[in-house]
Order: structure tokens, then C-alpha cells, then sequence
């Protein structure tokens, strides 16, 4: 089984993002979907839904990142 960085979707508002992909990551994008769907059992009906929660797990998980927001005393 694979362990993906993603879980279950929130079911949440829809946002309304326009962003060009090049043609490798919007592939890899649509696998990942298939994916995410396998492993938990939920058909994911717009791979691009799946752009948010990664951008927040990649910015949750980026230590530098996380260090710049924190208050420096």
C-alpha cells in the first residue's frame, strides 16, 4: 500500500484557480488523483481540487518556511 502525503478531501467552498501546468505535472497530477482515490476509497471529481491541500502540506512541512513565521524575540 502506498502511503501518500495526502488524505480523504475536505469537502470545503469551491476556490477558483487559474494556473498554466506544464503537460508532465498536469499527468502527474491526474495519476496522483487516481491514486488518492484507490487508497481511500473516494473518486477525487477534480484532480485540480487537489493543488490547495498540497501547497498547504508542502508549506506546513517546509522547515525553513515554518521558521520564518515564527516571531523572533
Amino acid at each position: 500500500m502506498t502511503k501518500l502525503k495526502l488524505g480523504p478531501l475536505v469537502d470545503d467552498r469551491p476556490v477558483k484557480v487559474s494556473v498554466e501546468l506544464p503537460g508532465p505535472l498536469h499527468r502527474d497530477l491526474l495519476l496522483y488523483a487516481e491514486v488518492l482515490a484507490r487508497e481511500t476509497g473516494q473518486p477525487v471529481a477534480d484532480p485540480v481540487k487537489l493543488i490547495v491541500p498540497m501547497l498547504k502540506r508542502f508549506m506546513a512541512t517546509d522547515r525553513g518556511f515554518v521558521r520564518s513565521r515564527k516571531p523572533r524575540s
